[in-house]
């Protein structure tokens, strides 16, 4: 899995394997000159995956979408993540339309994610992923995930979740070899379901599980999995559950921010990297869309020790609870 491409460098740096497009010899390249945006993993099926992406969870509406997509690409952002549940989609497609041209991009330079709504489990997934297609405008995703491994409508207890989230991974499997999307994964799995799943996966590995993952709230069992199983761990709510502040405003964050010359939400993130972790921050203005990619710095060893033991609280929905 982890073996170079063409016209691609790789190296180790922090036990994450990077890929630059570049034709610099890796002796020239020093750590502190790799930018968050030139930062890659191989996938399973080859293609390369960026680290740093931008979300757009609840950013909604056609000039909010176009103006924040617009400042991400000059940025240097080139994977936009999205889901169908978002309600996004069509805007999201219309304007990176429009802004692909201005910035001599074309399809294939970006990273499209979208992801299976839980009322979509089942035999009805691969309508569901032609609907997104169709939605975003474009011929194929580079990567479509289950976003939830429950069903909506169905009780929390019951193995019909199971079963379902089964059966739209088998879609999922044929939407790969129709050429609908690239690669495949999940969302909210935990450990047993990532196992389950590993177990039963139709010839065609999850290429990464996008989780909730913060200094209040980690999983290292899950991380290693992942890693043994050479899956992507993607984090979402990297700087804390929406509307929250509890991590931005933490004594020991804002103290090794000030230490490093950073801002706490560069540290909140550039943790998660430092882990070999993959992460979409969401932001509205262009100072802070422009913060959230540069994060070509090193956390200490000492303080990445502080951030790893806050204690443990989470936001978002929680995946224990589904069968």
């Amino acid at each position: 899995m982890f073996e170079p491409v063409q016209n691609v460098r790789c190296f180790h740096l922090f036990g994450v394997l990077l890929f630059l497009f570049t034709s610099t010899k890796i002796a020239e390249i020093k750590s502190e000159e790799i930018l968050a945006k030139d930062m890659n993993f191989k996938l399973p099926s080859g293609d390369l995956m960026p680290m740093v992406g931008f979300g757009t969870y609840q950013v909604r509406g056609a000039d909010l979408i176009k103006s924040t997509l617009d400042n991400a690409l000059g940025a240097g952002y080139r994977l936009i993540d999205s889901a169908a549940a978002y309600g996004n989609e069509k805007d999201i497609g219309a304007a990176l339309k429009e802004l692909l041209p201005k910035y001599n991009l074309t399809r294939k330079d970006i990273f499209i994610t979208t992801k299976l709504a839980p009322h979509d489990q089942g035999e009805k997934a691969y309508q569901a992923l032609e609907t997104s297609l169709k939605n975003l405008d474009c011929e194929y995703l580079d990567l479509y995930l289950i976003h939830w491994p429950g069903v909506h409508g169905v009780n929390s207890s019951s193995e019909e979740n199971k079963k379902l989230r089964q059966e739209s991974w088998k879609q999922l499997v044929k939407g790969v070899k129709n050429g609908l999307t690239r690669n495949i994964g999940v969302s909210n799995y935990n450990v047993r379901h990532m196992k389950e799943l590993l177990a039963n996966d139709g010839g065609v590995k999850p290429a990464a599980n996008q989780v909730e993952w913060h200094p209040h709230y980690h999983q290292p069992e899950l991380l290693d999995l992942c890693k043994k199983e050479g899956i992507l761990l993607q984090a979402y709510s990297s700087l804390g559950g929406t509307g929250n502040n509890d991590l931005l405003t933490d004594a020991r964050v804002k103290k090794i921010a000030d230490k490093l010359g950073k801002s706490p939400a560069q540290i909140l993130l550039r943790w998660a990297l430092q882990q070999n972790i993959a992460i979409i921050p969401k932001a509205r203005s262009k100072k802070h869309i422009d913060e959230n990619i540069d994060l070509n710095f090193v956390i200490p060893e000492e303080d990445m020790k502080i951030l790893s033991s806050f204690e443990q609280t989470k936001y978002a929905w929680d995946p224990d609870t589904i069968a």
